[in-house]
């Protein structure tokens, strides 16, 4: 009975070391019920959100074919960052598809949306190889982030 129970707790204990239940990426996040309320009064529709934790901030994604056609961000408190919505690349402005082909030459503008700020200013955003850049509401270009 001994060996039985010894060998029990040796496959538990290289379960977990193998598979690690801790992963990051699967770890499920507790958002405050503040900041769901106030994801739902802002919009009702959202269905099939995710969450993600990014910076402190807590980030809704819900929309689309990849879940993430709606992002949007805000404070631990409920207070609303921002939202970007996916937009195809074909309908950025074409001052960003030729700021990218002249910097970046031969990369591929991997996402791109219309974000929106708590104080109703609009920007685009673009992903280039991982990284995301940000043009104002003309193309012009403003910063690189990440």
């Amino acid at each position: 009975m001994k060996k039985i129970l010894s060998l029990i707790v040796i496959l538990f204990l290289l379960n977990n070391t193998i598979f690690p239940q801790n992963n990051e990426r699967h770890e499920k996040i507790k958002v405050p019920a503040i900041v769901k309320s106030s994801l739902y009064k802002k919009y009702p529709n959202a269905k099939n959100v995710t969450w993600e934790k990014e910076d402190g901030n807590y980030e809704a994604n819900w929309g689309g074919k990849s879940g993430e056609d709606n992002s949007v961000q805000f404070k631990p408190d409920g207070n609303f960052i921002e939202i970007v919505q996916a937009i195809p690349v074909n309908k950025l402005p074409e001052s960003i598809i030729m700021y990218v082909n002249k910097h970046y030459k031969g990369s591929k503008i991997t996402e791109a949306g219309n974000v929106t700020d708590a104080e109703g200013n609009t920007f685009y955003e673009v992903e280039i190889k991982g990284k995301d850049f940000i043009f104002n509401e003309n193309g012009k270009f403003v910063k690189a982030e990440k």
